[in-house]
This record gives structure tokens, C-alpha cells and sequence, in this order.
């Protein structure tokens, strides 16, 4: 059985620090289906490969508790 990767980029506002990034990796990292999170810092973009569709809901709960925004996909 062949899974399928999905990589999808958001753009998220407010992030400054390695803290930050942290705390968003760690946040979106618990979302299912979830398999790796990448955050560039100085672009303000997260990208998250999954093993199936993230909702983009899910995505905008995980960053507001890490207390950031997400502004939408990039």
C-alpha cells in the first residue's frame, strides 16, 4: 500500500524567536495525520507534510494556541 505525502505552506504572523517556532512546531506537530513540521523563521512560513488532508481550521486552532496567527496559505 503507497501513502501519500501532502506538503502544504501557510504564512504565520507574529513569530520573532526560536521560542516562537517552537512552540508552533510543537503545537502543529500534534495535529493526526501530521508527519513533519518546517517553520523558516525570517519568512514567516510553515510547512507541514502530512499523511492526509490537515484542515485548515485545525491549523488556525493549533497556531492561535501556540498564541500566533495564521494568515493563510502562502
Amino acid at each position: 500500500m503507497t501513502t501519500t505525502a501532502y506538503t502544504t505552506t501557510y504564512t504565520v504572523a507574529g513569530m520573532t524567536c526560536q521560542h516562537c517556532v517552537r512552540s508552533v512546531t510543537e503545537e502543529l506537530a500534534r495535529l493526526p495525520t501530521v508527519s513533519d513540521v518546517a517553520v523558516d523563521l525570517a519568512e514567516g512560513r510553515v510547512t507541514l507534510v502530512s499523511d492526509g488532508v490537515v484542515e485548515d481550521g485545525a491549523v488556525r486552532e493549533a497556531v492561535a494556541e501556540a498564541g500566533y496567527e495564521l494568515v493563510g496559505r502562502a
